[in-house]
This record gives C-alpha cells, structure tokens and sequence, in this order.
C-alpha cells in the first residue's frame, strides 16, 4: 500500500464513529454499594399494611307537642242543659340511636412499581389472594410512595402511602352467612 492510500484510509477510518456495545445500561444500572430500594417501574416493593379504622356515631332527638281544643254550646241563659264538646291531643316522641364500628387490617405483601412520576415518588399497586378454609380472601393496594420512606430493606408502612387504596373483600360460605338475607333487607326497609 502507498503512502498516499494508507493515508485515504487513515481518513476514512477517523472520520467513520467507533461501533461498540458497552455492558453498561444507564437505565438498569445499579452500583455494587447501593441498596435494594425500589425506584423504577417494575422494582417490586414490600407494603406492611397495619391499619386500625373506628367510627362511632350517635344521634338524639325528642319532640314534645300538646294540642286542645273546646267548644260549649249552651241554650239560653236559664236553660238547665248544658253542653259541651271538648277534644285534646298530646304526643311525646324520643328517638336515639347509637353506631359503632371498628376495623383492623394488618398483613405484609409485595407490590409493583407501576409509574415513577416527575417529581420521583413511586406509583405502586399490587393484589394478594389467599384461600382460607374454602374462603377467598383478596387484598388490593395501590398509592403513591415517596423513595425516602422506603426503609433500606425495600419496606414502606401503609401510613406513607399518599392517595392509597386499601380494599379486603373475601368471598365463600363464612362471608355469605354474614349478608342479610334479601327479604330481611325489604323488611327492614319497610320498618317491620
């Protein structure tokens, strides 16, 4: 080769960019030193859910009415007859009530990053099913999480989740016992 062809292909090799594949991906890349925390979608997540709910409500009221009314009818000053015609309603009414309800939901399950959202908090949503004794017992959770209150062992407390949505529902023969049946439902609603 001369001098002035290996010089045209030194110039065209200078001039073509180097095509290589790198084992570094930016996007999945994580430091040897750095911990386990979640903070891209698709990084799974452990949700302890401990959530107490109480709610009581009461109501009072009482209404008290008196009525009367009369009429006398009379036939001349000197007549001996005398009549009289008189009515005379009263009512009392009392009414209470009383409602009490408490709830208690502590389990631990994993969820998924679904979103990481432009300011860095997490999206997440996750469902566990579990069959008890013949008995479904399905749990959603979905929030939004903050990558700060995500502890070093990937775990973050029901309480940290903005926007969260906690549902527990089962179904089977335990849970269908405890629905009121449809005509006690008519009934009640009749005030029978």
């Amino acid at each position: 080769m001369s001098a002035p062809q290996a010089l045209a292909l030194v110039a065209v090799l200078m001039g073509t960019p180097a095509m290589a594949q790198s084992l570094y991906d930016e996007a999945s890349y994580r430091p040897l030193t750095a911990d386990n925390k979640a903070f891209r979608a698709g990084d799974v997540l452990t949700i302890q859910v401990v959530e107490n709910a109480t709610a009581v409500a009461s109501a009072d009221s009482g209404s008290h009415r008196k009525n009367s009314a009369g009429l006398e009818l009379f036939r001349d000053t000197n007549s001996k007859y005398r009549r009289e015609i008189g009515l005379s309603a009263t009512g009392d009414f009392d009414g209470g009530g009383r409602t009490a309800r408490t709830g208690k939901l502590v389990t631990q399950m994993s969820v998924t990053v679904t979103e990481v959202l432009p300011n860095g908090d997490l999206r997440v949503s996750g469902e566990q099913s579990l069959v008890i004794n013949q008995e479904r017992q399905q749990i959603r959770v979905s929030g939004q999480v903050r990558p700060q209150d995500i502890t070093d062992g990937n775990v973050v407390l029901s309480s940290r989740l903005a926007d969260a949505s906690i549902d527990y529902a089962g179904d089977g023969t335990l849970t269908d016992s405890q629905r009121m049946p449809w005509w006690q439902r008519v009934r009640s609603w009749f005030g029978l």
